[in-house]
């Protein structure tokens, strides 16, 4: 079964744009708290807010988040962050029409912005408006070439649309780029199955195990192939 790439894509480039990375969750509660006690005193200030909204965040407590981020908003409508955060946390909540309208309005004041632009592609692709969402993410391979997750979340568009032979170009110059990423690796193994390109398939499973990943875990793709090329001396 094909695992979606593209929403993966956002969510990593979310988690790198805190400044906390990976941090232990009772370490995030005590933040939060902290947080929130501070704004008892200073309820109008827009970085205890985005501090706060960033914790919420990461503890995947979107709702929370939004309705800091709506609070920064109000008064500051154009804030880049807090427009980007908040289409997201949107995205997560399923109300798509909502964070089109953030994404929209962040590029209408930073056309250049990366994640605002892929933000929005992958949302277009979530409600299936696939030709718009080829399109924005065309522009950014064009704007940012040595961009692996977009070639990666490209990629998964067109399996999407079953094809194929762009979909194994477009990994193929995912993992140029990052060579040891193991999910795009997968992904393009299943694309060459697709393809009865066994040879190929069999090089990237294989490869997924020298970098190591249980050969019993990917049993299931290696039963795909002909007898003959499920093991290889």
């Amino acid at each position: 079964m094909h695992t979606r790439i593209g929403g993966w894509c956002l969510a990593a480039l979310v988690a790198c744009l805190f400044p906390c990375g990976s941090i232990h969750a009772q370490t995030l509660q005590d933040s939060l708290q902290a947080a929130i006690d501070a704004l008892e005193y200073h309820p109008d200030s827009v970085d205890l807010r985005l501090k706060k909204a960033a914790i919420n965040m990461q503890l995947e407590q979107w709702q929370l988040a939004k309705d800091e981020y709506d609070i920064v908003l109000q008064q500051q409508p154009g804030h880049l962050a807090a427009l980007f955060f908040r289409a997201y946390a949107n995205q997560q909540l399923s109300r798509y029409s909502f964070a089109r309208l953030d994404y929209e309005h962040l590029l209408s004041i930073v056309p250049s912005h990366f994640e605002a632009r892929l933000g929005l592609a992958l949302l277009n692709q979530k409600m299936q408006r696939f030709t718009d969402a080829y399109d924005q993410l065309s522009l950014l391979i064009s704007q940012y070439p040595d961009s692996a997750v977009v070639y990666a979340a490209r990629a998964d568009l067109e399996v999407q649309r079953e094809q194929y032979d762009p979909a194994e170009y477009d990994f193929t110059q995912a993992l140029r780029l990052q060579p040891h990423q193991k999910d795009w690796l997968l992904a393009r193994a299943q694309v060459r199955i697709k393809m009865k390109h066994f040879d190929d398939a069999l090089d990237d499973l294989d490869r997924l195990v020298a970098l190591g990943t249980p050969r019993a875990a990917l049993d299931s793709f290696y039963q795909q192939f002909p007898k003959k090329k499920k093991r290889r001396r």
